[in-house]
């Protein structure tokens, strides 16, 4: 019981950490330009609201989702129950959770590998990048064949795959759209430091739902992912306070991120429909792609110092 725990804590931790990696990267951009005095009003209140407020109850309010006999008190007081009548309605939520997460991280990766610029760690991803027209078709044909093989099982599915599907459009053009207005807060001088705090916090909101809704790949317990998740924010801000430098020397961590967002989103459609995965499957895949790409990383950064070294050594 304990090493199950542990291990799906620290699976939690680190999927939390992998997935806010670009949420770092702004917070870092945007920090920059704002008082000292500012600056740790973010670091600490906005600590608070991301574990409290956003990853706190974000968790509550998907299990309401897929559980609508509840209120949402209900849902509070349920997920601390040891009532098998509860934890019966609970288990039966699990498929739609599932799909519905599933679907948003599937879609997540594929839009990430096809239309998103990135340091390429393989040539496939080059070639598939210059296939970016085909994202749009390959998600369609994607979402056809979830809802086809869901109405086979449970029509209620189908909905839940649709919901996931609605849910990555409605972020993604967000996500698209902070990029922008991340450029606009650093040029603009004027803006107000509190407006680019609330800012900041409105988009921690939008990259914690990436690791919020995988979070339920791992485990159904919400006191877990609010621990697991918590615990990788925390690791997040240290990020955000040191910089953008320490992330971007590991320049494939960001592929890692995607890959383990994918295969995850994968795990989650098939077993939402019937497929079964020992528990410890989940955090082994989130390790083993991180420390590939962390490998990865290390590797290019030592590659680039020795060939700054050999010019140094030449002239």
């Amino acid at each position: 019981m304990f090493w199950t725990t542990a291990i799906t804590v620290l699976g939690l931790c680190l999927f939390e950490i992998i997935s806010s990696i670009d949420n770092a990267v702004v917070n870092a951009h945007v920090l920059k330009t704002m008082p000292e005095k500012y600056r740790k009003i973010f670091l600490f209140w906005g600590l608070l609201f991301a574990i409290v407020l956003v990853r706190g109850l974000l968790p509550f309010l998907i299990v309401w989702f897929a559980n609508p006999v509840f209120s949402i008190a209900e849902v509070f007081t349920a997920v601390w129950s040891n009532d098998p009548k509860i934890i019966g309605y609970l288990e039966s939520s699990k498929g739609l959770l599932l799909l519905g997460g599933g679907v948003y991280l599937w879609l997540t990766f594929l839009s990430w590998l096809f239309l998103e610029e990135k340091k390429y760690a393989f040539l496939v991803e080059s070639f598939i990048h210059k296939q970016g027209l085909w994202f749009y078709s390959i998600t369609s044909l994607c979402t056809v064949l979830i809802v086809y093989f869901s109405l086979k099982i449970n029509p209620l599915l189908a909905l839940a795959a649709t919901i996931g599907l609605t849910a990555f459009f409605i972020t993604d053009g967000f996500r698209k759209n902070a990029e922008k207005t991340e450029n606009n807060l650093v040029k603009n001088k004027h803006l107000s430091a509190w407006s680019k705090i609330i800012y900041l916090e409105i988009l921690d909101a939008s990259f914690s739902i990436d690791g919020v809704i995988g979070a339920f790949a791992f485990t159904m317990s919400v006191p877990l992912i609010i621990i697991g998740n918590g615990l990788g924010a925390i690791v997040v801000r240290e990020f955000t306070v040191r910089g953008i430098n320490l992330i971007s020397k590991y320049a494939y961590l960001k592929n890692g991120a995607m890959y383990s967002i994918g295969m995850l989103g994968g795990l989650m459609i098939a077993e939402s429909l019937g497929q079964v995965f020992p528990f410890w499957l989940v955090p082994l895949n989130t390790v083993i792609l991180i420390t590939v790409f962390l490998l990865l990383s290390i590797k290019e950064t030592k590659e680039k110092e020795a060939l700054v070294n050999k010019k140094v050594i030449t002239k």
